[in-house]
């Protein structure tokens, strides 16, 4: 899923910065029985893809457990005090890009958040790849 919707993420981190709206993203998939999510895949994928965001490794898989995230993506928003607000879709497309003027739920409710501290009280969760836990120890 990643994959598919990368250019639209990439997309929204760029069209949300001129409004002061920080973003980034962390890969929290196990990189030692996933390679392709090794930190050298991240660098090279964050470069193929014009990130001109951070893009961290949760190599513990702290940061993915402390926020409950399921899957990749799952998306996050927080307003300036660092209060969850938003934890929803990019959009309504799923893994193809819509049509053109289809809402951009993530986009919107960062925009939101900006504005007023608050996210929107509607709210419809990500879907993608389950996170690539690593094995309990």
């Amino acid at each position: 899923y990643v994959k598919a919707v990368i250019s639209r993420v990439v997309r929204d981190a760029n069209d949300l910065k001129p409004e002061g709206i920080g973003f980034v993203a962390i890969n929290s998939n196990d990189a030692d029985a996933y390679p392709d999510d090794s930190f050298d895949n991240m660098k090279l994928f964050a470069r193929t893809n014009g990130f001109t965001f951070p893009y961290l490794h949760d190599e513990r898989q702290t940061v993915a457990r402390a926020y409950g995230a399921v899957c990749t993506p799952d998306f996050f928003g927080l307003n300036s005090e660092l209060t969850l607000q938003y934890r929803g879709r990019l959009d309504a497309a799923r893994r193809d890009a819509g049509p053109p003027g289809l809402r951009r739920d993530l986009f919107e409710a960062m925009k939101q958040i900006a504005r007023t501290g608050d996210g929107p009280l509607d709210q419809i969760a990500s879907i993608g790849c389950s996170i690539k836990w690593k094995d309990a120890a």
